[in-house]
């Protein structure tokens, strides 16, 4: 397949003239399931059906005619060349209804397998404004399973590559203000400067648009199917006038979290001020789509320690100093549970054991608690988890449900049932180092009065003391030395690695504080808590201390 081919608009139609071999760009204005009768592809009943895969040849006619199709303004023609007819008509028809596109120009690349990549100069028009518009997307040809015939396999991202199933193209007056964020020094806050933050962005863009003072420009935008989701915005026609949001962020935090995050292919990371509950950072890579650091639910690993540790010192089971034994391995109500390569630690205290993260050391404990809701207690009445936080934005608030055997035990540990993000395990820590729950925001609740979690009380002084003291020794001589060597100030940390079945290697946790600054961070797959996710935190506490 060649690109190249040239484009022509005459006279208002649209007209595709394809040079060379192959095909080549298409003008675009804006399928029956597989074995459905109608149209000119249609197959009859006697004819034989093709089997085996699409080959190269078929690739390149499919996508040539549904492109052709596509050009001319023909939704019905292009939709019978896919495998959904019914949901590929009414989108392709809207690219021109609704999107408003007016002309636009397809230029396909070289077919890799079955895929066939293009890209998308457009012009929208709206209003009396218009405005070039570009992107990239792709297709795939796939052999009808009925029919036998090369078909483009219907997706939404046929249109656009951001467009999810339910949503819609849209042009039109915006929903919402603009909104010119700014950090809490009065810093510009851009998605493109800042990609982590587009869905935060859009998001605080609908819920305080209106408030912020601004007015709606002309846009193209990506209309949820859901709701309560935000509009995401593709293209400006016209601004209108942007309104002023100053949010709880750092710029500074922010670009060493979204720098530290891309050395991942999965990694998120988020930091909290302790003392006040502000928002400093949050980053993913991918930095779009779903928002990990916020939304997401996983098992945190041994980070919870930190919360089983004021459980069991909060209820006089432990102390700092006490000793308690770490064994290679413990069995639990038929669960077994073992240490990282089957270390003990002989005449330790509950300092060393969390230093070290010996497991057996608190699943020992299990039984001298002898409550099943204990845990879950106190994530929710001293560490807040799970009190519907109002951030200003939708965050997912962790959950320790309660437990009961060899599940119970494993919660002690981080495991099992308990499901946490970067957000909720970094308020764990700044909980821990203040001994006081402050709910996490983004936006300060005084801009439109949302009530903020409160948790039942606080830790006792002697317990918060002996928690940030274990968690220095931890960033001093334990499993978070080699991480926080180059972070300064009053620091500490925990490690954590939590298994994920079907995974070969465990999910990195760690999180750490330095001064008056927490962090939290996740690296899919990355092992040990030091080696992947201690980096990320460490890069974050050196930006914002």
């Amino acid at each position: 397949m060649r690109s190249g081919a040239k484009v022509a608009i005459v006279g208002g139609v649209f007209a595709v003239v394809a040079g060379g071999v192959g095909y080549g760009a298409y003008n675009v204005l804006g399928a029956l399931r597989d074995g459905s009768s109608g149209g000119s592809g249609s197959t009859s009943a006697s004819a034989e059906v093709k089997t085996g895969p699409v080959t190269k040849a078929e690739i390149d006619d499919v996508s040539k005619r549904f492109l052709d199709a596509w050009a001319k303004g023909e939704a019905a023609v292009a939709s019978q060349l896919t495998n959904n007819a019914a949901e590929a008509e009414p989108a392709l028809a809207g690219y021109q209804e609704e999107a408003h596109v007016t002309e636009a120009v397809i230029t396909p690349g070289p077919a890799v397998g079955t895929k066939v990549p293009y890209t998308v100069k457009a012009t929208v028009s709206f209003g009396g404004k218009s405005k070039p518009w570009s992107y990239s997307s792709e297709l795939t040809v796939v052999r009808g399973l009925t029919t036998g015939r090369p078909l483009v396999d219907w997706a939404p991202t046929v249109i656009h590559p951001e467009l999810k199933p339910g949503a819609k193209l849209r042009t039109g007056e915006a929903s919402t203000p603009a909104i010119e964020a700014l950090d809490h020094n009065g810093k510009v806050l851009t998605k493109e400067k800042y990609p982590s933050l587009g869905t935060v962005l859009d998001a605080l863009r609908e819920k305080y648009g209106q408030k912020a003072g601004g007015s709606a420009g002309i846009e193209t935008v990506i209309e949820s199917a859901d709701a309560g989701s935000p509009d995401k915005s593709l293209l400006v026609l016209s601004k209108g006038k942007p309104g002023t949001l100053r949010t709880t962020l750092d710029a500074g935090a922010q670009a060493a979290a979204e720098t530290a995050v891309r050395k991942f292919s999965q990694a998120s990371v988020v930091a909290i001020r302790p003392s006040t509950g502000a928002i400093r950072a949050v980053a993913n890579n991918p930095a779009t789509g779903f928002n990990a650091a916020l939304q997401g639910t996983q098992a945190p690993g041994s980070t919870l320690k930190i919360m089983t540790a004021a459980m069991l010192i909060e209820k006089g089971f432990a102390s700092a100093n006490q000793k308690i034994e770490c064994p290679p391995t413990v069995t639990y109500m038929g669960r077994t549970f073992k240490n990282l390569d089957g270390f003990s630690i002989a005449d330790g205290t509950l300092t060393t054991s969390f230093a070290r993260s010996c497991n057996t050391a608190f699943i020992k404990q299990i039984d001298e608690v002898d409550d099943d809701s204990a845990l879950a207690e106190e994530a929710r009445d001293v560490f807040g988890i799970g009190l519907n936080w109002q951030t200003g934005v939708v965050t997912v608030d962790g959950k320790v449900p309660e437990a009961t055997g060899g599940e119970a035990a494993a919660q002690y540990i981080g495991q099992g049932t308990v499901q946490m993000n970067a957000l909720n395990v970094a308020s764990i820590t700044a909980t821990a180092r203040t001994g006081t729950f402050r709910q996490p925001v983004i936006v300060d609740p005084d801009l439109d009065g949302r009530p903020i979690a409160t948790a039942a009380r606080s830790l006792p002084p002697s317990v918060s003391q002996q928690l940030t003291n274990m968690m220095r020794q931890t960033a001093s001589w334990g499993t978070g030395k080699a991480a926080m060597a180059s972070v300064g100030g009053d620091k500490g940390a925990k490690t954590g690695s939590a298994e994920v079945d079907g995974q070969a290697t465990s999910n990195s946790w760690f999180t750490g504080f330095s001064n008056d600054l927490a962090a939290a961070s996740v690296v899919q797959a990355g092992g040990h808590g030091g080696d992947a996710a201690g980096p990320v935190v460490a890069a974050v506490l050196r930006a914002g201390s």
